[in-house]
């Protein structure tokens, strides 16, 4: 049953990105369900490798940087090689080839404040795992 747990907490995390992505853009592609999920798992795999003691917004940041990273991997494979064209940032500002910018890495920090939490509540409902606590200064 562990096994399942990533599965489990992927397709969540890649429904929640999709219902977001169509409640402020008005369309997602099938590739948002794996890109958000697996950027929700890895956001959430930060409170299994790192102590609760790390303060909640560095928590966040990290997150921030996981979602960036993944979405410019991602990116440069959905949309530059397979040309599918499903996101492209190149007119927003301090972008890297389109796939990636500061604006959008800002926003996955408020993103991942989300995340973290709900990851954290989800293992501790579902999975019996400890209860969520944060460290706030």
């Amino acid at each position: 049953m562990r096994a399942l747990r990533p599965l489990v907490l992927i397709g969540i995390g890649g429904l929640i990105y999709a219902l977001i992505e169509l409640a402020f853009r008005g369309r997602t592609h099938w590739t948002m369900l794996i890109v958000g999920g697996l950027c929700f798992w890895l956001i959430g795999l930060v409170n299994e490798v790192i102590p609760w003691e790390v303060v909640f917004w560095k928590q966040c940041l990290l997150g921030s940087l996981i979602v960036t990273v993944v979405e410019f991997f991602s990116g440069c494979i959905i949309n530059l090689g397979l040309g599918w064209n499903v996101w492209d940032y190149s007119n927003l500002p301090l972008n890297l080839l389109g796939q990636i910018c500061l604006p959008f890495s800002l926003l996955w920090i408020l993103i991942s404040v989300v995340a973290v939490v709900l990851d954290d509540y989800l293992r501790y409902w579902l999975y019996g795992e400890e209860k969520p606590h944060y460290t706030w200064i």
